[in-house]
């Protein structure tokens, strides 16, 4: 379910997508974030920033330039601390007083499986962990953040990290990284829960939605077929290792190899990723052991 490839809106300009809402995109586009980051403005007067996106003058200054007369930023929302949507929030802080709001610090959210990974010395890949974040204010599960004509609805959503959140205001949702049109989550142990992030695909299946504004790309117009699709996309990957593991005990590089043919060599770390996170999830389920300790390294052998 590829989608096709139109979305390419102007960086740095404020584009409205429905009354109240508007979007920035920020100026770093890569194969990891698309055209780039997704910056929103919720409101019409006191507005909410929600992913102030990655370190760059020219994006702190293109969401200043966006607010019209008598509108200021009243609260800074990040929903998770990868390096392209968080580190802009202090700047961004510094120059509108506004508090900057998230679910927590960098290890914040993260299951108790990937925190022995991480202790064994794991590192994370994919975008990079924004370090020194800190928020002004944490936010809890099921928590509303409450503004001047606006209110979020805090849903807690780890699996692509640990302090994912989802946004919901009213029927629509913004899904930062966890559902996206133009391309499945990455999950990244030990900073991505794949458990997780099934769990938070089907909480987020059980409501009824008229609209995703995602992290990265366009907005998602039917949401939840977009979820059915990452649902059974994920069964398939993990259908697939297991039917690979047939062939005899194998670590989670080789089985990458086998499963993404079509990967460019320079993804093939990221598919790798992907794959150990679908491990760890079949180990969890006794599906699959891996032959000594769990580790990324690890070579595993499925059960009957």
């Amino acid at each position: 379910m590829t989608p096709p490839d139109d979305f390419d809106p102007p960086v740095g300009v404020s584009i409205e997508l429905t009354p109240g809402l508007r979007r920035v995109v920020a100026p770093n586009p890569s194969p990891m974030t698309y055209r780039g980051t997704n910056t929103y403005l919720l409101g019409t007067r006191e507005l909410a920033v929600i992913d102030p996106g990655p370190e760059s003058a020219a994006h702190l200054e293109a969401i200043l330039a966006a607010l019209g007369p008598g509108q200021s930023i009243s609260h800074i929302v990040v929903t998770h601390t990868h390096l392209d949507h968080s580190p802009l929030a202090r700047p961004l802080a510094a120059r509108t007083g506004a508090p900057v709001l998230a679910y927590g610090g960098p290890e914040a959210g993260r299951s108790a499986v990937m925190q022995a990974l991480a202790a064994g010395g794991l590192a994370g890949g994919g975008e990079g962990i924004d370090r020194a974040f800190t928020p002004d204010r944490t936010v809890a599960d099921g928590e509303t953040i409450e503004g001047d004509g606006w209110a979020l609805e805090v849903i807690h959503t780890p699996g692509h990290l640990g302090n994912h959140i989802a946004l919901a205001w009213e029927d629509i949702c913004f899904t930062a990284d966890h559902v996206m049109g133009w391309a499945s989550s990455l999950v990244s142990p030990p900073d991505g829960d794949l458990t997780d992030f099934m769990a938070a695909c089907a909480r987020l299946r059980a409501r009824n939605w008229r609209a995703f504004h995602p992290g990265h790309g366009a907005p998602v117009n039917a949401p939840a077929a977009r979820l059915d699709w990452l649902i059974e996309h994920r069964q398939g990957r993990e259908a697939a290792i297991l039917e690979a593991l047939e062939d005899g005990a194998c670590t989670a590089r080789g089985l990458a190899e086998r499963i993404y043919t079509e990967t460019p060599a320079a993804l093939l770390p990221a598919a790798e990723r992907n794959v150990f996170a679908h491990l760890v999830d079949l180990y969890g389920k006794t599906r699959v052991s891996p032959i000594g300790d769990l580790a990324a390294g690890a070579t595993f052998e499925r059960l009957k």
